[in-house]
């Protein structure tokens, strides 16, 4: 065989189920990694005869040395495999993927990973899940901004080994800073025009949905921190944009409040400037008026949480100790 598919999950329940049908029926070997499942996930996996391998809880927890430990034991189980799908357990591939994924990568030796369309299943269900729904969007062709590069995409393993696979200490973002290290290792990463997989965000709460946010700023300042300074630049203009938006700013305006008899609070206006352009910037990519006003409310509304997040990393990176952010 060469393609295997690596599936990595925590507590999925019922997801699990129809991401694994999706996956074990389709005769390539399958992976299901399992981090400290509470629920019934291990049951399940068993009831679909996949290979199971238990993280060991002593220590952290993460999407990185998951998928990293399901590749070391598809391979050490069928050494000739060439590409590896991973996806996640609340994601179900979608018919014709794995096979234009792979022709894709038999097409480029420098072609290193490729992703497709990922479609958010229920996103009637919450403003939240629909903001997931706009966040994947991207235009097919090789990705330029390796905040494209997901969880779910089919990688080349020789180029996986090459570069260690995930870095196991990042806990979120850890795929896009793969793919910074494929950029710079002067390979390719494509998105494809093709449907891939289905996935089901679950957030229906503002709580949740902070979380993530908070989630997301940690990502940043451990991007930044990785690659930031190389010539990628990664997330260079996004911990910029975290620091002016959600740190200095407010701080100027509170440290000011009193001497300029409440003025300051009028560089507020900044943060509907702010809107204003995330909106445009919606529009242009065919967004509906109401959707990119939703798309750059949450905008504006996260650069706090992502500050947080960012402020998280610092502590984290004193501390020399990373756990995950979970938000569902």
């Amino acid at each position: 065989m060469s393609l295997g598919i690596v599936v990595i999950g925590r507590n999925e329940g019922a997801r699990l189920s129809k991401c694994l049908e999706t996956v074990c029926n389709i005769g390539y070997p399958a992976i299901y990694v399992d981090s400290g499942s509470t629920d019934d996930s291990i049951a399940v996996a068993r009831s679909f005869n996949a290979e199971i391998v238990e993280l060991d809880p002593k220590r952290p927890f993460s999407a990185a040395r998951a998928r990293n430990e399901g590749f070391e034991r598809l391979l050490s189980n069928h050494s000739r495999i060439e590409y590896v799908q991973f996806i996640d357990g609340d994601c179900y591939l979608l018919n014709g993927w794995l096979e234009a994924a792979s022709r894709a990568l038999a097409e480029d030796r420098m072609r290193a990973a490729v992703v497709g369309h990922l479609i958010e299943r229920n996103v009637r269900s919450s403003r939240y899940n629909k903001l997931c729904a706009m966040e994947w969007r991207s235009n097919p062709g090789d990705l330029t901004d390796y905040g494209y590069l997901g969880g779910i995409s089919m990688m080349r393993t020789d180029v996986f080994r090459e570069l260690q696979g995930f870095r196991v200490d990042v806990i979120a973002g850890e795929d896009s800073e793969l793919g910074v290290r494929m950029g710079l290792a002067g390979y390719r990463i494509t998105k494809i025009d093709v449907a891939m997989a289905t996935h089901d965000a679950n957030i229906n709460s503002f709580r949740q949905w902070w979380r993530r946010s908070v989630r997301a700023g940690h990502a940043i300042g451990q991007r930044y921190n990785l690659n930031g300074r190389s010539p990628a630049r990664d997330c260079a203009r996004e911990r910029s944009s975290t620091i002016f938006w959600g740190i200095v700013l407010p701080l100027i305006i509170l440290a000011t409040a009193v001497p300029t008899h409440g003025l300051s609070l009028s560089l507020l206006l900044g943060y509907a400037v702010l809107g204003c352009r995330v909106w445009r910037s919606r529009r242009r990519m065919g967004d509906g008026f109401a959707d990119a006003l939703l798309y750059a409310s949450f905008i504006v509304i996260g650069k706090s949480a992502n500050a947080i997040g960012l402020l998280k990393f610092s502590l984290n990176r004193l501390a020399g100790n990373y756990r995950i952010i979970e938000y569902k």
